[in-house]
């Protein structure tokens, strides 16, 4: 089995949901912000290796919408060719992509791979833009809609 290890890990500063400096920067400028500051860590290397990016997003509506992954990786400057994919995993949708992301380069399918996450919660809320809960599983099941 292959070892899977981290080269390179940025984050982007906190925001103050609908309050602060970044409530009117898109989510998938700030996740190209992270992409590019990772890979400025990694001098010389070459975008073309990346096999897989994988993004996550826990409410994938609205300016969050259609394949994040995919917006994020192009807005991050990689090249066409790079596949990318969004997950949506709720609360651990970023630290899912890593898992899958680890999995996959231990299993051998791939050998590098960029996963993080991707939110504005003050472009999307908590119950995303339009709340629409399914009425029979959300009296049987209420729990389910929770954040």
């Amino acid at each position: 089995m292959n070892e899977a290890v981290i080269v390179s890990s940025v984050r982007t500063a906190v925001g103050k949901a609908g309050r602060g400096s970044l409530k009117d920067v898109r989510p998938e400028h700030l996740g190209a912000v992270a992409i590019k500051g990772a890979l400025e860590r990694v001098p010389g290397f070459d975008p073309m290796l990346i096999e897989d990016v994988i993004i996550g997003c826990a409410m994938p509506e609205g300016e969050q919408g259609m394949n994040m992954g995919r917006i994020v990786a192009l807005k991050a400057g990689l090249p066409v060719d790079v596949p990318a994919m969004t997950v949506n995993r709720f609360c651990s949708s970023g630290l899912q992509t890593i898992a899958l992301a680890a999995e996959r380069i231990m299993a051998g399918s791939i050998d590098v791979a960029i996963a993080g996450g991707v939110e504005s919660m003050s472009m999307i809320p908590m119950t995303g833009v339009k709340f629409a809960p399914d009425p029979a599983l959300a009296e049987e099941w209420p729990d389910v809609y929770l954040g």
